[in-house]
């Protein structure tokens, strides 16, 4: 672990990985628990993105809360590398495509891009796979859907 991290760093961290606070003020709330002040917490993240300690700091949308039911792994055959590097960023411009991906290919798994397209139902999001297969010229796809979830959480660093 960075040796720059320090006590108070990790109890502000624990918040940040977490939900933060549904109030007014949430940074007043984390500052009050961890013996800073409000602006003292807002200069701290704002450090952590400075010293490459985060990437970024946003809200997550529960998709299904949203009316999102559907979610589809879109997976794309892209043998040539250099496809793979003009077309990825095109599948990935799609609003509705939340991940997008290379990972190696073998043998008896031919895809090289993967998509997380996001739909109200399952004829939505085979359309926008649709729609990417056109834009990109891939044909050569299936989009595979979640069975069951055993697990779906944000990486926990610092635990309580």
């Amino acid at each position: 672990m960075n040796p720059e991290i320090n006590d108070i760093d990790k109890q502000v961290m624990r918040f940040l990985q977490d939900n933060i606070p549904s109030t007014i003020r949430p940074y007043q709330d984390i500052a009050e628990q961890v013996g800073l002040t409000e602006d003292e917490i807002i200069e701290k993240i704002a450090s952590y993105k400075e010293k490459g300690w985060i990437r970024r700091y946003g809200a997550t949308l529960r998709h299904q809360n949203a009316g999102f039911k559907a979610n589809g792994m879109g997976i794309w055959q892209v043998p040539d590398v250099e496809d793979r590097k003009r077309l990825g960023p095109i599948m990935a411009e799609f609003d509705e495509v939340s991940h997008a991906y290379e990972r190696p290919s073998f043998e008896d798994w031919p895809y090289h891009l993967f998509t997380m397209i996001h739909g109200e139902s399952k004829a939505e999001v085979e359309e926008i796979a649709k729609k990417i297969s056109e834009k990109t010229g891939v044909k050569e796809y299936k989009v595979l859907y979640s069975t069951r979830e055993f697990k779906k959480s944000s990486m926990r660093y610092f635990g309580s």
